[in-house]
């Protein structure tokens, strides 16, 4: 353990824990607990990694024997008020390290032998290392015949090719790198939701996507079989071609406990589309495909399968293509939306006419950006859709602005914003200094790894902006999704209640969100 001096009115502090490897979200969860301390400023809880320790010093971590850590070791490194305050958690660091078994034998495996000697019939593993250790060990996974979860993100592009036309060719599957989401025969892997086992197999390059996807079949009265996630980059065409995806779509159809196939993701390379469209026309089984943003498809007479602009349309086609009877989800007439539309915009002075959107889900950032384009209505974004605008600094809105928070800038040594919600209350309050701005656009998502109280995290800073809107003479209304069910365990309807009684807008799905943003600064 090593304290800082305390300069600045700020003490500094950080441990290296030698040869104890933790993965990613576990240390992202550790470093929200550690932040939400009396006390403490910043935290950064990472593996030795190059990248990692360049991180720690664009913070002011930087000695020699920072630069010694390595790949396997552990930096826990703190800023607070007071020595006193750091040096009590590091002394007790441990602590907020141990991780109670739940359910399962408290023996723990540290090699990948050693786990396929206690579990000699499984066929996955789960891989969340550094990305430049990442792939060795999907590879050690593949010849000894288990399917892959990639968690790892910063894999070389290369490695992932490699790994999936091996998993090709041995009838395995690679889903990442860099997937957050998978549901297989009823286990969430990653950033998933409780669902209902059902006749409905999925396949997502986008991890919020098939949480959404999934919650949405629910919801509807059907299920999921599996929910398979690809990885970001499986359907570009410079780099893997849909290899994965279409590993996916033959598993699907030959699995007997599959009746319908949906495949969501941002619009496939020009090259890749044609041979997945033509591959999805020869699937035997019934198929819903959403490719947010897309244009148009190639020879568009000759599509065989369902096609949707949304995910909540894909999930309605689905339900209603399964067997069984679904359940008529009511969702928002238009009557409703107008009278809440007149609602909210009533208290508003006459300046106030932008939306800005702070997503937790880079997917719900993508797909309203696309609900907006369709009325003809620019915006900018730090990851901007085919004719929508780029920000000059992801740190300052302009106009119209939607922000993936997830995205890597904001994500670098720091947790993902489903777990820790400080960089959204920040970016919330500055939004809510602008007189002009008329919509906050928000995202809540539910499941398991997620925060356990999202709603929590935000609603005093939903509050605080609200109030400063309303001190000026205007009304910022504040429209949100929730993406989850009613067995998650942060509990759905508990989530939702506290939003509404907070005078939040919730509809039932990010795309219906959009809409009414839309639709009301339309207004306006």
């Amino acid at each position: 353990m090593i304290l800082g001096r305390w300069e600045g009115f700020m003490a500094t502090g950080y441990t290296i824990k030698r040869n104890q490897y933790f993965d990613s979200v576990f240390l992202m969860q550790v470093a929200k607990r550690l932040s939400e301390e009396p006390g403490i400023e910043q935290v950064a809880a990472l593996m030795g990694t190059e990248k990692n320790k360049g991180l720690l010093a664009e913070i002011g971590f930087e000695n020699a024997e920072i630069s010694s850590a390595a790949a396997n070791d552990l930096i826990i490194a703190l800023k607070g008020k007071s020595p006193s305050t750091i040096e009590v958690i590091l002394e007790n660091l441990d602590a907020w390290l141990f991780r109670k078994p739940v359910g399962v034998s408290k023996a723990v495996s540290r090699t990948l032998d050693e786990a396929l000697a206690r579990q000699p019939h499984a066929n996955l593993a789960v891989v969340s290392l550094p990305g430049e250790y990442a792939a060795r060990e999907a590879r050690r996974a593949l010849e000894r015949g288990l399917n892959v979860f990639l968690f790892s993100s910063n894999v070389p592009v290369e490695d992932e090719l490699s790994l999936k036309q091996y998993a090709r060719e041995r009838g395995l599957i690679v889903m990442g790198p860099d997937c957050g989401t998978a549901i297989i025969a009823g286990v969430g892997i990653g950033f998933a939701n409780v669902v209902r086992p059902g006749p409905i197999g999925v396949i997502g390059s986008t991890g919020t996507g098939l949480q959404e996807f999934t919650s949405l079949v629910h919801q509807g009265g059907s299920g999921i079989s599996h929910a398979i996630g690809t990885g970001s980059g499986d359907l570009s065409d410079a780099t893997i071609g849909g290899i994965s995806t279409l590993s996916a779509l033959e598993a699907l159809e030959a699995d007997p406990q599959t009746n319908v196939v949906a495949v969501l993701s941002k619009p496939p390379g020009a090259k890749t589309l044609p041979l997945l469209v033509e591959r999805l026309n020869r699937c035997r089984k019934p198929v819903v495909a959403c490719f947010l943003g897309i244009g148009k498809y190639p020879s568009e007479n000759d599509i065989g399968f369902e096609t949707a602009r949304t995910l909540d349309e894909a999930a309605a086609l689905a339900t209603q293509l399964a067997p069984g009877k679904p359940v008529v989800r009511t969702g928002v007439g238009s009557q409703e939306v107008q009278a809440l539309v007149a609602k909210e915009r009533a208290g508003m002075a006459p300046e106030q006419k932008y939306i800005r959107g702070i997503f937790a889900g880079g997917t719900f950032c993508y797909q309203a950006q696309q609900v907006m384009r369709e009325a003809g209505l620019v915006v900018y974004s730090n990851a901007p859709l085919d004719g929508m605008l780029s920000l000059a600094d992801p740190l300052r809105s302009e106009a119209h602005t939607l922000v993936d928070m997830g995205a890597e800038m904001f994500t670098e040594g720091r947790p993902h914003p489903m777990i820790d919600a400080t960089l959204r209350r920040e970016r919330i309050l500055a939004e809510a200094q602008h007189p002009q701005v008329a919509v906050l656009l928000l995202d809540f998502i539910l499941g398991y790894n997620a925060s356990p109280d999202p709603v929590g995290d935000l609603l005093e800073t939903i509050a605080e902006a609200k109030s400063t809107a309303s001190q000026r003479g205007g009304y910022l209304s504040v429209v949100a999704s929730m993406c989850g069910t009613e067995a998650d365990p942060q509990n759905l309807r508990e989530q939702t209640r506290a939003l509404e009684e907070g005078g939040v807008v919730v509809l039932p799905s990010s795309a219906q969100t959009a809409l009414f943003s839309r639709t009301l600064a339309l207004s306006l």
